[in-house]
């Protein structure tokens, strides 16, 4: 067993993809290192590589759908846990929580969108759905 597999263990660096596995931000360590490899993860500002090395200490920013997380490493774990044991590896900070907040706020009140979801042009009946609910919303 190496030294960084349990969430207490001394200094040690994890691969950034197992880290974010681990952590339970993705359910698969395939999907954490696509969103590496997309860009959609910073370490310190900076895009990275799905083998870069986490330290204690780093800030993690990482987009996942429309909300913006921004964590600071507590621990390290290589190994994926109970969400509980997960949660001790991260801290988020206060402004990214209330930042993430407002945008759900702001999700919640906006208006619900209708689209089209199936190949191909639309049937009859659901040109006719369309058009009734295109009808309701400007009658709103």
């Amino acid at each position: 067993m190496r030294a960084t597999e349990d969430a207490g263990s001394g200094p040690g660096r994890v691969r950034i993809d197992k880290w974010l596995w681990a952590a339970r931000f993705f359910k698969t360590r395939s999907l954490a290192a696509d969103a590496v490899s997309g860009g959609k993860v910073l370490v310190g500002g900076e895009r990275v590589k799905p083998a870069k090395l986490l330290q204690v200490g780093d800030e993690v920013r990482l987009r996942l759908g429309p909300y913006e997380h921004v964590v600071l490493v507590r621990a390290l774990s290589e190994r994926r846990g109970p969400a509980t044991v997960a949660a001790t590896l991260y801290e988020e900070t206060a402004a990214s929580r209330a930042a993430r907040d407002k945008l759900a706020d702001q999700l919640r009140m906006a208006p619900a969108t209708f689209v089209y979801e199936e190949k191909g042009r639309p049937t009859k009946r659901d040109r006719r759905d369309l058009e009734r609910l295109r009808d309701e919303r400007r009658n709103d």
